[in-house]
């Protein structure tokens, strides 16, 4: 390992010496051309995967052009703002491949140290040169975005994998709905040396089939010591480290903020959620079936719901009046708040007007000097790779997700290294909704699919009890 290795002093530019778990992820990097580097939110993975990048092509000459796949808003503004942090990188540059087509074309021709694009846009990518892929080194920023292996990024990026000399899969939550989410991950790694060439085989060889209907297989269990197995055969190309060994970061506080409706709106809200449960009596549940129905209950306690025609309904506001009451007490405080649904989105900035939705680089500037008191985000397009921990230490979350990925990853956009506050996470939960089950998911670390079909059949089974006891 070269010496020139840095440490930043302060929050400007400054040097860096890796910490030995830096150290360590840095010599996996240049020693395995294949690494899935599983470093938990706020260990600084983007500056490790940097320095090694710098490293290899600098120091090694081992590569000559290297690519990075991101989250957009990460491709945006994280890796190139990393560079400006740290002395060593300051003349590493990064050319963002974003943008229109033409702009894409453009900032590929640019002579940059390392490339970066969305991971939408790697099929036009991949298309663009196909077998003349030029990149011999690829990072994955959030390798559990190519978990689906019917995903066109992930088929795409399967075809040029054999041109790759070296491939990094960064990720906090490789497996966020279980391990099979790991086999598209680790196939891009090994081309399936390890856990097979196929999904089928998989599933058949770790899995036994759960759920199903007739020869459709709705679920998968691991078979017994499957999981143990699994790890076994990944060890050698992951490493994976958590925050709490390596980080004192300031406290978390978790909050529960019941929002209570009037006896007229729970009224309403039942009636609609017996509309949409009473639909599915009878019929086999199915996870896309589960999510409408989930959908709709939760949208109901936010205050609006969408219409068959696509027309936005709103029946209470307590949420609205919940988050303004937050705001009120802790004036003077900057807010992050989550929201999931667009009439969510249009509730939010009929309230708070001044509230800035988080859509670019220039946003996350300004939120991190302080100059926005209230950030508004959805956790799919901000929960990976941002670096907010600057501009505030409160979060909101408005509208909560079944996603325990999302959850995580949002909220340690603020509790991350470089945070210096206790760190303050409400959550508005209208009582006697969805709301409720969701929450306790989310505490149990259970969140998903599953805690989700559990919801909705406990519904159908109240309901179906209610009848019978009526009858």
């Amino acid at each position: 390992m070269p010496s020139r290795i840095w440490f930043r002093g302060g929050t400007m530019a400054g040097e860096f010496v890796a910490r030995p778990y830096q150290e360590y992820a840095i010599r996996q990097i240049i020693e395995k051309p294949a690494l899935a580097l599983m470093l938990d939110m706020g260990l600084g993975k983007t500056v490790t995967a940097l320095t090694a990048m710098q490293l290899l092509k600098y120091d090694y000459f081992d590569v000559s052009k290297v690519l990075v796949i991101a989250p957009l808003r990460v491709a945006e503004s994280t890796w190139t703002a990393e560079c400006e942090c740290w002395e060593h990188l300051k003349g590493f540059h990064g050319s963002r491949i974003l943008g229109s087509a033409g702009e894409r074309l453009k900032a590929l021709k640019k002579k940059a140290d390392f490339y970066i694009i969305n991971r939408e846009n790697v099929p036009w990518l991949v298309e663009l040169y196909g077998r003349k892929w030029p990149f011999d080194m690829v990072v994955i920023d959030e390798s559990s975005s190519f978990k689906n292996p019917s995903a066109k990024r992930f088929k795409a990026l399967r075809k040029v994998r054999p041109y790759m000399k070296r491939i990094v899969e960064l990720t906090g939550t490789p497996a966020p709905n279980g391990l099979l989410d790991l086999w598209s991950q680790m196939y891009l790694l090994d081309k399936g040396e390890r856990l097979g060439t196929s999904l089928t085989a998989y599933k058949r060889k770790y899995f036994t089939p759960g759920a199903s209907n007739g020869y459709v297989v709705y679920e998968w269990k691991l078979a017994k010591d499957s999981a143990k197995d699994i790890y076994a055969k990944i060890s050698d190309i992951c490493v994976s480290m958590k925050s709490e060994d390596y980080l004192t970061l300031p406290p978390v506080i978790y909050n529960q903020v019941p929002v209570l409706l009037t006896p007229a709106q729970m009224n309403t809200y039942k009636e609609m959620e017996k509309q949409y449960v009473v639909e599915l009596a009878g019929e086999e549940l199915v996870a896309a079936s589960a999510a409408a129905v989930s959908n709709k209950l939760v949208q109901l306690a936010n205050g609006s719901a969408y219409t068959e025609n696509g027309e936005v309904v709103r029946f209470h506001k307590a949420k609205v009046e919940a988050l303004a009451d937050i705001a009120e007490s802790n004036a003077g405080c900057n807010v992050l708040v989550f929201y999931w649904y667009k009439h969510d989105l249009v509730a939010l900035r009929e309230k708070f007007p001044q509230a800035v939705v988080l859509k670019n680089a220039e946003d996350i500037d300004r939120w991190n000097k302080g100059e926005i008191q209230m950030l508004l985000a959805h956790p799919a397009s901000a929960g990976h790779g941002l670096n907010l921990q600057r501009g505030g230490h409160m979060v909101v979350w408005f509208s909560l997700t079944w996603s325990l990925e999302f959850y995580q990853q949002a909220n340690k956009r603020l509790h991350r290294s470089g945070q210096t506050e206790t760190v303050i996470i409400h959550h508005l939960i209208t009582a006697g909704t969805i709301d409720e089950d969701i929450m306790k998911a989310l505490e149990g670390k259970a969140a998903g699919q599953n805690s989700m079909l559990e919801a909705v059949k406990a519904r159908i089974r109240r309901y179906a009890d209610n009848e019978a006891h009526k009858g």
